[in-house]
Order: C-alpha cells, then sequence, then structure tokens
C-alpha cells in the first residue's frame, strides 16, 4: 500500500487491495498526475431480505437491520469495513465512498414483520454500518423502518454517531410508550479536532451530547458507547465521556477497547503515521499488549472483550467504577414484545 497525503473529510486516503481480488493495481510513485478528490457514489443494494440473524456470543442481539452497506463517516477503526470486500470494493476508501442503499428496505421489513414465521425480538439498527450516516438525510430509509417497526410495535434499538436521530423523535417517543425503543450513541472523544480526523463525517461531540439529551427530555431511554477505546489516543476520556453522558440522561453505558480485524489493520498503521507519527509505535504496542501481541483477535468470545494485561484491566476498572459512582446501568435494559401485532392480509379491500 503506497504511503498516501490525508484527504480531508476521509478517514482513509487507500485503496487498499481486495483480499478476494487476485490482481490489484495502484499508481506508483512516479505518476505525476494529480488524482482527484473522490465523490460519493450510491449504488443501488438488491438484497431480497432486510432482517439479518446472528448466533454469535459475542453480540448482544439476535436479529439487525441495515439500510446501508458502506458508511460515509470514514471511522479509521471500524470493524465493518472488510465487508466491502465481499462486494468486490476495497475496505479503504472504497468503504466510505461506494454507499449501497437498500431502497427496497422498509417494504421488504413490513412483509417479514407480518410473516407467521416472525418470531417478534428486538431488532438493532444496525448492527454493521451507522442508520444515520449523511446519506440518511436524503434517503430516509431508517425513518420509514421506523415507521413500520411503529406499525408493528416491534422493539428496535438503535446506535448511532449522529445527531440526525433527533430528527425522529417522534417515532421514537412512541416507540418508547411501549417499552420497545433504545438509543445508545457512539462518543469516542470530547475533542473535536479528534474527532475530525478519526471520523472525519460524523457529528461532533458536543452535537452527540446534545441528541442523548434531546432524546431523553422526549422520553426515549439512551446509552453511551465509549467505543472503541484505543490505548494512547481517547483512553483518558473514558471517565470524561461518562460523567457527560449522564449529565444528559444516559442510563446505560458500554465499552470495547478498538478491534482490527483483516484490511482494519492496515489502514488503522498508515493513519496512525499520517496524523500521530510520534504515538504510533506506542498505540500499536500497547493494542499488541492486549490482544496476545497481535493487532486482533478474530475468535468468538474473545474479538469484543476488552483482552488482557495491564491495560485491558485497567480500561474495565476504570469503566465499571464510574458506572457505579454514575448510576449507569443500574437498571437492566429490557426492551418488550408484548405490544407487538400483526395485520390481517387476508382482509378484503373495499374495492374488491
Amino acid at each position: 500500500m503506497n504511503k498516501k497525503q490525508p484527504i480531508h473529510g476521509r478517514g482513509t486516503s487507500s485503496a487498499i487491495p481486495n483480499r478476494f481480488e487476485v490482481r490489484h493495481t495502484e499508481r506508483d510513485e512516479e505518476w505525476q498526475e494529480e488524482e482527484p478528490l473522490p465523490r460519493t457514489q450510491f449504488l443501488r443494494d438488491n438484497t431480497a431480505t432486510i432482517i439479518a440473524t446472528n448466533s454469535s456470543p459475542d453480540i448482544p442481539f439476535e436479529a439487525s437491520i441495515n439500510p446501508y452497506r458502506g458508511c460515509e463517516h470514514g471511522c479509521i477503526y471500524c470493524y465493518a469495513r472488510p465487508t466491502h470486500e465481499y462486494l468486490g470494493f476495497s475496505a479503504g476508501l472504497d468503504f466510505e465512498s461506494k454507499i449501497l442503499v437498500k431502497y427496497d428496505a422498509p417494504d421488504l421489513l413490513r412483509s417479514e414483520l407480518n410473516s407467521p414465521k416472525w418470531v417478534p425480538k428486538p431488532l438493532s439498527i444496525s448492527g454493521v454500518t451507522d442508520p444515520y450516516q449523511p446519506a440518511e438525510r436524503n434517503f430516509r430509509l431508517t425513518r420509514r423502518i421506523l415507521e413500520v417497526l411503529l406499525d408493528f410495535r416491534n422493539p428496535a434499538a438503535i446506535v448511532t454517531k449522529n445527531y440526525l436521530a433527533t430528527r425522529d423523535i417522534d417515532i421514537l417517543a412512541e416507540l418508547a410508550s411501549y417499552n420497545a425503543a433504545v438509543v445508545f450513541v457512539s462518543i469516542t472523544s470530547l475533542n473535536p479536532d479528534l474527532t475530525a480526523v478519526m471520523e472525519p463525517r460524523t457529528a461532533r461531540p458536543a452535537r452527540r451530547l446534545a441528541a442523548l439529551g434531546e432524546l431523553a427530555k422526549a422520553g426515549v431511554p439512551v446509552g453511551v458507547m465509549t467505543a472503541p477505546i484505543i490505548p494512547g489516543l481517547n483512553d483518558h476520556e473514558i471517565q470524561p465521556i461518562l460523567e457527560a453522558a449522564a449529565e444528559q440522561g444516559a442510563k446505560w453505558a458500554g465499552y470495547v477497547p478498538v478491534r482490527l480485524p483483516l484490511a482494519v489493520a492496515p489502514l488503522f498503521e498508515e493513519w496512525l503515521g499520517q496524523h500521530f507519527p510520534d504515538r504510533k509505535n506506542k498505540i500499536l504496542n500497547r493494542i499488541r499488549s492486549m490482544r496476545e501481541g497481535k493487532l486482533n483477535i478474530g475468535e468468538f468470545g474473545s474479538r469484543m472483550k476488552g483482552g488482557n494485561g495491564v491495560f485491558a484491566d485497567t480500561y474495565r476498572l476504570m469503566f465499571r467504577q464510574a458506572c457505579a459512582r454514575l448510576g449507569l446501568n443500574k437498571e437492566q435494559l429490557q426492551l418488550s414484545t408484548a405490544s407487538f401485532r400483526r395485520f390481517d392480509t387476508n382482509q378484503p379491500s373495499l374495492w374488491d
């Protein structure tokens, strides 16, 4: 992977080779012509189903919905980047500039929820990419999905980095009245300068905190994710983030130390060299100290946990102590399917 200069507004400037492709071409150092800045492309995703299920012991939900594949947020550490390789794209620049849009998602969801095969359960929106990424302003798929969920009163849990979630307070508040909604806002730093290079197209920290506050005031249960924790970069912010989120009404909190699967590791290393060259080796070595000498452990049961060693133990203790002091995770988060309903598809039409 050739060294490249950072691109403003993008998490990476590299189109790292796809691990499934035999051949890969890129411009060598003698290429003199300036490359145009990559523009985001929106491509149709013709998926035939919308609810994905999993049996992983690491993930706290069984079913999820992803309105988009790829994410314009450009978070450099995003564990979902390698999923773009299954589509024939790069986990690097392609992941954040070639976004697949599931235009039929609301209709597919309505059909799947109304099927007698569907056993009501909470749906995570989304398990891979952010449902409120910039594309959502125009496509409004997440809002339309929430409208369907409200019709059926099927519970939903959202994780997002964007203030745009407040646009849907009306639907979320009504779902919450059936104990069928919770929103987790991911806050990785309170430093807007760090956010700008680590998560370039996300809402800045102050806006994320404002989203927590507005949702909580509307009666929508909210929590905060301090994930990922990156040793030597944002680990000192665990307690301040939790304090700020609790002040805005967060009731629950979670954290995950950074994990760098497959292509994410070299992309992250390159990014550190571009933005934090003085700290690069320290950060990477501390990650290895938590992951058995590696940058990532992919086995079920261990990949999402804090790992081992002094840093992992310290983060675990800091997080638990802060949550206890702030009253976070005091109540058990339990969404209800008691109000779920289906619609009679055999009812005769007025026009028959």
